[in-house]
């Protein structure tokens, strides 16, 4: 194996492994020394590729960003109607939840521990990932989708915000009251019918479960 691809596979096993250590002891609570034992490295090891902490749980959020808003393009792509596309969107950022609980503890909770990162931190990643909402938005305006009157910079932070909100409550509730396909059947419909155009006329079946089904494995 390539020097490079050594290196590669070393710095994604520290980063899986730090997931792992925040989702159980916590942002504030977790040692460096403990990534390490988790990775099954050097603690001095760790600090060949991250500064501090802090810098492991910004590289985790963007490198983790990244591999979302490329699946998320992904599945976007194989739908025509921006409507759907809505649905789609909503369906994709909701499954990630039960497809690693770790990842989602860290990303809806002890990212928000880090200082550095609420006040320092330039999101880049997470500005392109909203930016996807925006640019479903601005489609369906084009298509007559979407109502004309609909700013995307305030839709998609609204749109956003709320399926982050539901998403917090998923990872705390020991026993969610609903189904993640109940979340997504009532958000996507709650988001369409309040974008959708009055002579909209589309191909969107309204159908959550097709949306599942394409996003199944």
């Amino acid at each position: 194996m390539a020097l490079r691809d050594r290196e590669r596979n070393k710095h994604e096993q520290i980063i899986e492994a730090a997931v792992k250590v925040f989702a159980k002891k916590g942002f504030y609570n977790a040692k460096v020394s403990e990534i390490a034992r988790e990775a099954n490295v050097a603690d001095g090891t760790i600090y060949l590729y991250f500064k501090n902490k802090d810098d492991i749980l910004i590289s985790l959020f963007e490198e983790r960003m990244e591999t979302l808003i490329r699946r998320m393009q992904e599945e976007l792509a194989k739908v025509d109607d921006p409507l759907e596309k809505i649905r789609v969107f909503v369906a994709t950022h909701l499954l990630r939840l039960r497809e690693d609980k770790y990842l989602a503890e860290v990303l809806q909770i002890e990212l928000r521990q880090s200082s550095k990162f609420m006040r320092r931190y330039v999101p880049v990643k997470f500005l392109q990932y909203l930016d996807l909402i925006g640019e479903i938005i601005e489609e369906g305006k084009a298509k007559g989708c979407i109502q004309k009157d609909i700013m995307p910079a305030i839709a998609k932070r609204a749109i956003f915000g709320a399926l982050d909100e539901m998403s917090l409550y998923w990872v705390l509730a020991k026993k969610p009251k609903y189904t993640l396909e109940q979340c997504i059947k009532q958000m996507s419909d709650l988001f369409i019918e309040g974008l959708k155009a009055k002579n909209c006329r589309t191909d969107s079946p309204g159908n959550p479960e097709a949306s599942l089904d394409r996003l199944a494995p």
